[in-house]
């Protein structure tokens, strides 16, 4: 369907104002899940129980950041675009810090659950599982698995992938080759990292 507008420049500010409202909901989401965290509380039952409300509240999910070509980048155009003109976007760029700051987070949260067990990054082996920046689109681009997997390498731990999408990772200082996904494999996991849940890996822990 066409949607008409007055203009090029009001049809490029649709498409911002729409992956703005994203980013800006996501970083929401993330923000809350990590007080949930500190409360001791799930929010995915928060957010199950919110999205009952039959009008005001619009579902998003948190995750270990933002990816793609689209909404990691546009709003950051958008900001940019707003000084040139002596403005400054304070919720994009308070949402882009947000959302920067997951795979950090992700790492962080994985460390201590590590420590609890008596283990250190440094000797831990660890399975990032779904690479893409989102689930089953084969593209890699500002995928925040890619940030996980570097910060965990840079903290000394042995890390492998696998994405079905993906046979290898030769990407910015990452050169992996596709982990095999075997039970024997898993078992000498000490943690499996689900950062882009693809549709073909649902039940595949179960079998």
């Amino acid at each position: 369907k066409v949607v008409p507008v007055s203009s090029a420049s009001a049809a490029e500010m649709v498409k911002l104002l729409e992956n703005t409202f994203r980013v800006v909901n996501i970083a929401l989401v993330n923000e809350i899940m990590t007080l949930c965290d500190r409360f001791g509380l799930s929010i995915w039952e928060i957010i199950d129980a919110a999205k009952t409300k039959p009008y005001g509240f619009m579902p998003f999910y948190p995750g270990p950041g933002v990816g793609g070509h689209c909404i990691s980048v546009d709003p950051l155009y958008l900001s940019w675009k707003a000084k040139k003109h002596g403005f400054e976007t304070k919720f994009i760029d308070l949402a882009t810090s947000v959302n920067d700051a997951m795979p950090q987070y992700v790492v962080d949260r994985l460390e201590g659950i590590l420590l609890e067990r008596k283990k250190t990054l440094e000797e831990s082996n660890i399975l990032i599982v779904g690479v893409a920046y989102k689930k089953d689109v084969k593209d890699l681009r500002e995928s925040p698995a890619l940030d996980i997997i570097r910060i965990l390498e840079t903290r000394g731990a042995k890390v492998s992938y696998y994405d079905p999408l993906f046979p290898y990772l030769k990407i910015k200082g990452i050169d992996l080759k596709r982990a095999p996904f075997t039970k024997a494999f898993l078992k000498r996991q000490d943690c499996v990292i689900i950062a882009t849940a693809h549709s073909s890996l649902n039940g595949l822990f179960l079998t």
